[in-house]
């Protein structure tokens, strides 16, 4: 299977951002899937998790409160709701297959004034 990410950009600090993650390949929805995000010089790191059960859903500690992971199995897609926005969340997003090898090209968001 193959995961690709869209939705990433300039923002300004405090603004939102959605990304999307589409899967094909595999069976969808009883995959778990993950968001993660590598910033420059610094290694890759995890920012959310969805289960099969849409309710059951983890987040890091920056990103709890102000990010939102969801899908939509229909769609096949993963999805990454951002809201306020820092410059520190600047970073190549990827989407990951949790428990596998399959990551998706990652998408840039870029956080500036």
């Amino acid at each position: 299977g193959h995961l690709v990410e869209s939705g990433g950009g300039l923002v300004q600090p405090g603004g939102s951002l959605t990304l999307s993650c589409v899967a094909a390949g595999f069976t969808f929805s009883g995959a778990a899937f993950q968001w993660f995000r590598q910033a420059p010089g610094k290694e890759r790191e995890h920012v959310a998790t969805i289960y099969s059960t849409h309710t059951l859903t983890d987040y890091s500690a920056s990103a709890k409160g102000r990010f939102t992971i969801s899908r939509d199995n229909r769609k096949e897609t993963v999805y990454l709701q951002m809201t306020n926005l820092k410059p520190e969340d600047t970073a190549v997003y990827y989407c990951h297959w949790m428990n596998s090898e399959t990551w998706g090209q990652g998408t840039q968001v870029t956080v500036a004034s």
